[in-house]
This record gives structure tokens, sequence and C-alpha cells, in this order.
């Protein structure tokens, strides 16, 4: 037998303004499962509890609004305890999928049980605060559509998840995809939402059992509306706050890396000719005598300096002696192997650390060494000769 019912009609400035709430609350929570992914120890407990706060209030909000979009022709108010408690069954189902999300992987299984648990948290939320109205007698709901927005409720907890799982890494276009996102998750729950109050039947003499003791719907609005705008932009300008300080420590840290190199070479290496300076060679040396020691083989240790190198000075400048200079440890590097050693340890001083499996294999390399410095340099327009002495 069917019984009348209260026809009821909805807002439509309301009813758009709980979409864009959804679509907000969608996009804070993805950007908040991004902060503790990257997050660790009590930085990703805050993100977590800050996410799931700011996600729930969210999501619990666009709920409230929805509702008071519609309008019955009755005097409606809601029960604080019964609307606390919705509040509170948004916040525990937002922490549960931030922490899921949170993890190093997202199976199938997971994901499906994720999906589930979340989506009775969202229907519990849903069904919790209709029943804040506390109506005389209570609020029949159609089965099939009641089923449905359960369903949806799953279904769209379970692309949530999978979205904020892919979507928590940080690059270039992951802000535009999550805006996407968020948009596709905003219009989910508000499906199951709306397909929620589609099922909600008020038998026609229903009285509201919390408008004398309970909170009016005009506050109810507006104290709302106040605190999740409120809630949802703190939390977002936290976030991308910590994000521009996370990226300037990530590039001080890079840059300091960098600088430390930068002195670490500067240290070993003679800064004209970039050739490893005297206390590189003497770890190089170090280490060739303690291998020499275990493996019984042999290093050769040649030292040289260049002939007539102060004439070339004096006669064109420092500047030319400076070229020479370049361009000896270049031509020496040319004729000896990558694993050797060519040091400059003075002015015009060289030395030569080279592995050696004979006595006369130094003897042979010297002199490539000597033939290659006997060909004539070409510097600033003019050619040049030096003689080297290898000892």
């Amino acid at each position: 037998m069917e019984y009348p019912m209260l026809a009821g009609s909805y807002n439509s400035l309301l009813v758009l303004f709980s979409l864009l709430v959804a679509i907000l609350a969608s996009y804070t929570g993805l950007d908040m499962a991004g902060r503790i992914s990257t997050s660790q120890g009590r930085a990703a407990f805050g993100w977590l509890a800050g996410g799931a706060c700011a996600m729930g209030t969210g999501i619990w909000s666009m709920h409230f609004v929805g509702m008071l979009a519609s309008s019955l022709p009755i005097s409606l108010g809601y029960d604080p305890s019964i609307t606390v408690l919705s509040l509170l069954i948004a916040i525990a189902s937002s922490a549960f999928a931030l922490w899921l999300v949170g993890q190093n992987e997202l199976p199938v299984s997971r994901l499906i049980c994720g999906a589930v648990l979340m989506g009775a948290g969202v229907t519990g939320m849903h069904y919790t605060g209709m029943a804040a109205l506390r109506m005389t007698p209570g609020i029949h709901y159609i089965p099939s559509l009641f089923i449905l927005s359960v369903i949806i409720a799953i279904l769209a907890s379970g692309v949530a998840l999978w979205i904020a799982f892919h979507l928590r890494r940080h690059s270039p276009v992951v802000r535009p995809m999550r805006a996407g996102a968020a948009v596709v998750m905003g219009l989910a729950i508000v499906a199951m939402h709306y397909t929620g109050m589609a099922a909600a039947q008020f038998p026609l003499g229903s009285v509201c059992g919390a408008v004398r003791e309970g909170v009016s719907a005009g506050w109810l609005a507006l104290v709302i509306i106040i605190a999740t705008l409120a809630v949802l932009t703190i939390a977002l300008i936290i976030s991308v706050l910590d994000l521009r300080l996370e990226s300037r420590t990530a590039l001080l840290a890079v840059s300091l890396a960098e600088a430390n190199q930068e002195l670490t070479y500067l240290a070993l290496h003679d800064a004209l000719t970039k050739l490893p300076n005297r206390v590189l060679l003497e770890d190089r040396l170090g280490r060739a005598i303690q291998s020499a020691d275990r493996e019984h083989g042999r290093f050769a240790l040649m030292f040289m300096d260049l002939d007539g190198f102060k004439a070339v000075n004096d006669a064109y400048g420092h500047h030319v002696g400076d070229l020479l200079l370049v361009d000896v440890a270049q031509r020496i590097g040319i004729n000896v192997r990558s694993q050797d050693t060519i040091a400059r340890v003075g002015g015009d001083e060289f030395v030569l650390l080279a592995e050696v499996t004979e006595p006369a294999d130094a003897a042979t390399l010297a002199d490539k060494i000597l033939a290659a410095m006997r060909e004539p340099f070409q510097l600033a327009g003019r050619e040049l000769r030096v003689s080297t002495s290898i000892g």
C-alpha cells in the first residue's frame, strides 16, 4: 500500500554550490595524498590528520549543503549530536582513504577492500546525517535507489582511491591532472548524495523532531559554508606553501652538494691545467704502494720539468706561458693510459704515476713522452719549442 508523500524541491544555487564543494574537497584530498606520500614520521602523520579533517569536512559539508538544497513544506532542524557524528564518520573515512593511498603498493585486493570500507563510510555519513532530522514517522527509503546509492559510493570510492594513489607523486603535469580528477570525483560524490536523497521519502504529516532543540537550517548553512571554505582554503594554502618550501630546500640541497663537489675538486686539482695536484698525487701514490705490496706489482714515478719555460715567460708573458702549460698537460695526457695519474706539482713541474709490468716499460713510456714534447707548440700565433727532462 502506498502512502502520500511530502513533495520537495531543490534550490539550484545550493545544488551547484554542493558540487563545487565536492570538487574542492576532492582536490584537497588528492593534494593531501601527495603530501603524505612524500613525508615521513610526524610530518606524514600531521598531513594525514590535517588532510582527513579537511577532506572529511569538505565531503560532509557537501552532504549537508545538498540536504539544505532540498526543501520540504515543513520546518526542518538538525540534531547537533547526530550531525557531529556524521562529521566524524566523514573524517574517519577520509583518514582511512588517505592512509591507504599513502602505502607503497595498492594491489587490486586492497583497492576493492578499501573501496567497500570507504563507500560504507560515505553512505554511513550520508544516512546518519539524514537521521539528524529525527523525522516522525521515520524516513522511508526506496530499496532500489538506496542500494544504487551504496553501489555508487563504493564505485566512486574505488575510482577515487585509484586516482589518488597514481597522482600522489609531484610532477609538472600532476596539478592539472588532479584538477580533472577532482571534477570526476566530485561528480561521483554528488551523484551518490542525490541518489540517496531521491531514495528518501517523507510521509504526509511528517514532523521534524529536531526543529525545536536542534540547529536551524539557515544557521547550519551559514556555519557550514564559512567553516568549510575556511578549512579547505587553509589546507590548500598550507600545502602549496609547504611544497614551495620543500622545493626551495631541495634546490638549496642540490646547490650545496654541487658547491661541495666543486670545492672538493678545486682542493684536489690544479686550477690552470685541471690536473691532480700534489695532495691528490700523494693519495694515489699511497694507494699504488699498497697495491704493489699486496699484489707484488710495479709502478713508475716520473718527474718532468720543461727546459726553457722561463725563457718563454720572459719573452712572451705569463699568459702565453699558461697556455703552454695547458697544452703540455693535454699532450702528456694523450700519450698515457686513462688509469695513469698526471699531476702538476709546481710551476713547470709534472709528475706521472703509471702502472708498469717491467722496468723497461718505464723507459719506453718516457721516450714516448719525450718524442711528443719535441713537437712544436702553436700558441697565440707563434710556434714554440721546449724540451722536457724526465727522471
